[in-house]
């Protein structure tokens, strides 16, 4: 909830007809252990292309706090109508991570001579890819946009947090699954094939895998594949944020000036900055760059902090 009151902050793609949805929409949110940050999440389904939600079914909804969340991991609850009773039989799970590792993994992805699916026509292929939890679980952490028409697909580039998609852990299996799109929500499975981030990432050059159909290949002997995924690039890189920069020695040069109209016995006539009071000026000033470091490990500051004041003439 925001502190205009507003409650809709984003929302998920639309699952078609999906009783047992798993959405790729990831949301990132800042997390202030000190503040109670509350979070409802509701459902709807979705039977217009209308962006309003009261002209779409609502299916329930579920409050708690990000704190949380962020505590247990993981939370699977029930889902209420707005009066507090339940919403039938639906529940909603829902898992947090803390994204303490800023690297990134870029993803280039195309497809060859993959199985056709439709009867007049080719696939519309795409992938989903999934990491294992710690109860053994696959989960879902990203899927790819759906190419139509199609066996030998290209993806667009995509970048997701590496912590995201293998826990920041390279070696880790993840498993990529690939479709093809139907509009009623039935998608049908191509094949699948597990690897680990080390292994697409192998050497910079493009790595090829095959995709396969485990009922296909218990039936047919001569069954070889229902085609190849080709990972085409992959690069890891560094989000770095701006403390990262500081606390890295990045030396930053640049000029504030601050313009301030106040009228008498303003509450704000401390922070004014005149010719004509030079000292409430200055002391404003040291009070303003007064740095926070308490809660920043003193071995990781930057050796100084330098910061050069001008009197405006």
């Amino acid at each position: 909830k925001s502190p205009m009151g507003i409650w809709m902050i984003d929302r998920t793609e639309t699952a078609v007809n999906n009783l047992n949805p798993a959405f790729s929409k990831k949301f990132i949110i800042d997390y202030h252990f000190e503040e109670v940050q509350k979070l409802k999440f509701a459902l709807f389904d979705q039977d217009k292309s209308s962006m309003q939600l009261y002209e779409h079914d609502f299916l329930g909804e579920f409050s708690c706090t990000l704190g949380s969340i962020v505590s247990s991991k993981k939370v699977t609850r029930a889902l209420v109508l707005g009066n507090g009773k339940p919403a039938g039989k639906g529940i909603i799970t829902i898992a947090a991570q803390e994204l303490l590792d800023n690297r990134v993994i870029t993803l280039s992805m195309a497809g060859r001579k993959l199985d056709k699916k439709d009867l007049f026509g080719k696939s519309d292929p795409f992938l989903e890819f999934y990491k294992q939890g710690d109860d053994g679980k696959w989960m879902l952490v990203h899927r790819t946009e759906v190419i139509k028409y199609t066996l030998d697909p290209v993806w667009k580039p995509f970048t997701v947090p590496l912590i995201s998609l293998c826990d920041g852990d390279t070696e880790k299996q993840i498993k990529i699954v690939c479709y093809d799109y139907d509009n009623d929500g039935g998608h049908d499975f191509i094949g699948e094939f597990q690897t680990s981030v080390d292994t697409m990432c192998k050497d910079g050059s493009v790595v090829e895998f095959e995709c396969i159909n485990p009922k296909k290949q218990k039936k047919k002997r001569s069954y070889k594949n229902s085609g190849i995924i080709i990972v085409k690039s992959c690069k890891i890189t560094r989000d770095y944020s701006f403390l990262d920069y500081i606390l890295g020695g990045c030396q930053l040069m640049f000029t504030v000036r601050i313009l301030h109209h106040f009228t008498p016995g303003s509450w704000k006539m401390a922070c004014f900055l005149s010719r004509n009071m030079p000292h409430h000026g200055r002391q404003n000033y040291r009070v303003c760059t007064a740095l926070r470091f308490d809660k920043t490990p003193t071995r990781s500051l930057p050796p100084h902090l330098a910061m050069r004041w001008e009197d405006e003439q």
